[in-house]
């Protein structure tokens, strides 16, 4: 019988009025909205029964909120390694807001002012992973877009900055794992 491998699910936060305008939201403590909150209830359900080893949460309102409603508030720990990229002068801003400034602006190659660097998020990310694989057994992490983008970047060995490619809609659910020893993403957005 083959030996189970750790799966790493990670769980977006639900929509908040700034996801949904597009406005970069780093530390600002948003609340969910009633649709995020109720997509998150929703995610309950998909994720009864999953025996998770441990379950670790940004501390920020929208994702401790989400890993609540998800069903997995009694087992979590706030992990401030898991906050969403710190947006700096930017923060509050729509891309095409700072694109007026900034032509042709992107925050995976131009970065922010005043706030992290995408090597700074990495870092965190890092540290996460680090923690996760000393964990026997599954390990839910509930947090943010642009830093779980990066995370799983990190997981496959590939440069943060392809978390560009990684799409990531409030209160989704992906599953990062191996295949045949190799890091891989079994499931994203989902």
């Amino acid at each position: 019988m083959a030996e189970r491998v750790q799966q790493i699910v990670i769980i977006r936060h639900g929509e908040t009025a700034w996801s949904k305008t597009g406005q970069h939201t780093g530390r600002t403590d948003l609340e969910l909205l009633d649709e995020g909150r109720t997509a998150a209830v929703v995610l309950a359900e998909r994720l009864r029964g999953h025996p998770f080893t441990a379950v670790w949460s940004s501390p920020l309102r929208r994702a401790w909120d989400t890993c609540e409603l998800a069903g997995l508030g009694a087992s979590a720990v706030a992990d401030p390694d898991l906050e969403e990229w710190h947006y700096g002068a930017y923060e509050g801003l729509r891309t095409s807001e700072i694109q007026v400034e900034r032509p042709g602006w992107s925050i995976w190659d131009d970065g922010v002012p005043d706030g992290e660097t995408i090597e700074d998020v990495a870092g965190r990310a890092r540290r996460v992973l680090q923690r996760v694989r000393s964990v026997d057994g599954d390990v839910a992490l509930v947090a943010h877009g642009h830093l779980l983008r990066i995370l799983a970047s990190c997981w496959l060995g590939a440069d943060p900055r392809f978390g560009r490619q990684l799409a990531l809609g409030p209160a989704s659910i992906s599953v990062l794992s191996t295949d045949h020893e190799a890091p891989a993403i079994l499931h994203w957005n989902g």
